[in-house]
């Protein structure tokens, strides 16, 4: 089984889509935006709806890694509840997605 340090750290892809998108919005390349031949953002053709989706897809991925957590001695799943390290970049992200999602509702 992983360890917490590896959930974590797994977990933040979902940290940077959430705030790269946060940021960027259509330009975003993880909401479909690219580089051109040029190296220019050609933004994204997806619409707010299906962003929204992906932004709460992560979200919701976050919210499920920050409860892990055994329910008894002989599991092991990583205790992310448990584990004192700093959790603030994922909480902040999960507030960040759905600040998004409401604003762009």
């Amino acid at each position: 089984m992983r360890t917490v340090e590896q959930v974590l750290t797994a977990a933040t892809d979902s940290v940077t889509l959430i705030n790269d998108i946060n940021t960027n919005g259509t330009n975003s390349i993880h909401a479909g935006a690219y580089n051109d031949i040029h190296g220019n953002v050609v933004s994204s053709t997806w619409t707010q709806e299906e962003i929204n989706e992906i932004v709460q897809r992560n979200v919701d991925h976050l919210e499920i890694i920050l409860a892990y957590e055994p329910v008894d001695e002989d599991d092991d799943t990583p205790d992310v509840v448990g584990d004192l390290s700093d959790k603030s970049s994922y909480t902040d992200a999960i507030a960040t997605g759905n600040t998004y999602i409401t604003d762009n509702s």
